[in-house]
Parts: structure tokens; C-alpha cells; sequence
């Protein structure tokens, strides 16, 4: 068997082209070169991120999510130049190959319009770090946790541990309500209604009373009782005190609830309902007066 000549013939189809990109020729040896230096820069990127999550940890010991949106950044930033790098390796000029597709991808572009615009915005909530992995935020009046943020999407999670995938143009967009962006400090609060004949120093010492004894409220931060409106049937209290978790305010605010009913309970103190007084003209009065009468 003629091993060289068999060698020699695999050499000469390596190099042979197989098709062209902008007057550029492509051989089995470039698309190898190619994947080659994709896959490099697939294993630089995962070096780079190993070694910023070792020497980065410490530092962003509380900020998880801010150290995520690091690394991905890098990633994307990795991968970004190892493509640039892998087509300059098989001989494609890049100013070239888009000056050759710039009418294209303007079509491209107005087909594709959401989608570049989830790109681009993914790129900005990745470099400006306000919405991270970990954040609790409101968005278009939903609670949510952020779970994972890509290029073009980011994953929450709902209160009732609801998958959600949105486009990150929805973040770039609106209006966000970022409940964790410098602190996982919350205040929370509730209202109640009492009736106009309670004791009003006495319904406000044990909603104070009851407030400071939750044992999930920040300690640092002394609870506040507010007097906040005449209703039509109830005088309306507030009570507002810090937590260290908005992730739990639905079940903090049921506590808490919980807690003053049991308490104005013990203390007999009656919690409003609404109701309505009916009174009569005297003439109406005299009428129903003489219909008892009679009957």
C-alpha cells in the first residue's frame, strides 16, 4: 500500500477550496482552523472565568450576582474576539466580509430587529451590573427574582416559583423597581382599620407593641405606627418596619397580620368592617311609628 502517495493525495484535498467567502477561498484545512480557535477560546474563556471567581470571591463575598454578570461579560467579550480572531486565521478580512454584507445585514437587521434589540440590551444590563443575578424587582407590577441573565434573555422566577423567560429589552425599556440594588433592606407595611369608638392610644401602643415583637424584623430600625386616614367606616392605622428579605414580604406581611389580629383579640379591641347607618325624616319616622302601632 502506497502510504505516500495516499498522504500526499489527503494533503492536496486539505488544501483544496471548497467554496468562497468574500473572494476569499475556503479549504478543509481553514473551516479545522476555524472551529479550532473557536474551541481555544471556549477553553480561554472558562480559564479567565475560574481564575476571576478565585481571585474575585472575597471581594464580592455578598454580591454573588454582580460577580455572575462579571464572568458572563467576560465570557461573551472571549468569545467575541476568538470569533473575530478564527476568521482572520482562514484568511477573511473583516472589513472586507461587512462592507460585502453591509446591504444584507441591514435587511437582516430590520428582520431581526427585536432580536438585536434584546442583544443589545443584554449587553448593556451586563455591563452597567443594576440588575443582577439574585436581585428581587418588580417588573410591569410583578415581584420577581432574577435567576440567570444571557444575551438575549434573562430567566425569573416568580412567587409562585413560575419559570419566566423575558427579553432583555423589557429591563432596558420600563421602569424596574429594584427592591436589592444596594442592600437587601426592605420596609414593609401593613394597614389596619379600627372602629371610631376605640381607644386610640391603646390601639397604637399594641400595634407598636406587636410590630417590635416579629422576629424577622431588622433589629436596627424601630417599627413605626402611623395614623394614616379617616375612612368611612374606620379610623386606618399603618405599621411599617424593615426586613432583610424582600423575597419573603408576602409571608412577612401574613405574619405580621396575623400577629395584630391575635393581639386585638387579647386586648378586645374590634377591627372596623364596612357598614352603613340608615336614618329617617321625622316624617318617615312618624309613619313606620303609627304602621307598628297599627299592626
Amino acid at each position: 500500500m502506497d502510504f505516500k502517495g495516499y498522504f500526499s493525495q489527503l494533503a492536496e484535498f486539505s488544501v483544496r477550496p471548497l467554496f468562497k467567502i468574500a473572494e476569499t477561498e475556503v479549504s478543509l484545512v481553514s473551516i479545522f482552523l476555524f472551529f479550532f480557535t473557536i474551541l481555544v477560546s471556549f477553553a480561554i474563556s472558562s480559564i479567565f472565568q475560574r481564575g476571576l471567581q478565585r481571585s474575585l470571591a472575597g471581594r464580592f463575598k455578598d454580591k454573588q450576582g454582580t460577580l455572575a454578570a462579571i464572568l458572563r461579560l467576560v465570557h461573551y467579550t472571549v468569545l467575541v474576539i476568538g470569533f473575530g480572531v478564527a476568521l482572520q486565521t482562514i484568511g477573511i478580512n473583516l472589513s472586507t466580509l461587512f462592507a460585502a454584507g453591509a446591504i444584507f445585514a441591514i435587511a437582516i437587521g430590520f428582520a431581526m430587529q427585536n432580536v438585536v434589540q434584546n442583544f443589545v440590551s443584554g449587553i448593556i444590563l451586563l455591563a452597567e451590573r443594576i440588575i443582577k443575578p439574585g436581585d428581587v424587582i418588580e417588573v410591569e407590577g410583578t415581584v420577581v427574582k432574577v435567576i440567570d441573565m444571557g444575551i438575549r434573555t434573562t430567566v425569573v422566577r416568580t412567587w409562585r416559583e413560575e419559570d419566566l423567560i423575558m427579553p432583555n429589552s423589557v429591563f432596558s425599556q420600563s421602569t424596574v423597581k429594584n427592591y436589592t440594588l444596594r442592600d437587601n433592606e426592605f420596609r414593609l407595611g401593613v394597614e389596619v382599620g379600627v372602629t371610631y369608638d376605640s381607644d386610640m392610644e391603646k390601639v397604637m401602643k399594641v400595634l407598636e407593641k406587636t410590630a417590635r415583637e416579629v422576629p424577622w424584623r431588622f433589629k436596627d430600625v424601630d417599627p413605626r405606627v402611623l395614623l394614616t386616614d379617616f375612612g368611612d367606616s374606620a379610623v386606618i392605622f399603618g405599621v411599617y418596619l424593615n426586613i432583610n428579605d424582600p423575597w419573603k414580604q408576602r409571608i412577612y406581611m401574613s405574619d405580621l397580620r396575623k400577629a395584630i389580629w391575635f393581639a386585638f383579640k387579647k386586648e378586645n379591641i374590634v377591627i372596623a368592617f364596612n357598614q352603613m347607618d340608615v336614618h329617617f325624616d321625622p316624617p318617615v319616622s312618624d309613619a313606620i311609628a303609627s304602621l307598628r302601632k297599627a299592626a
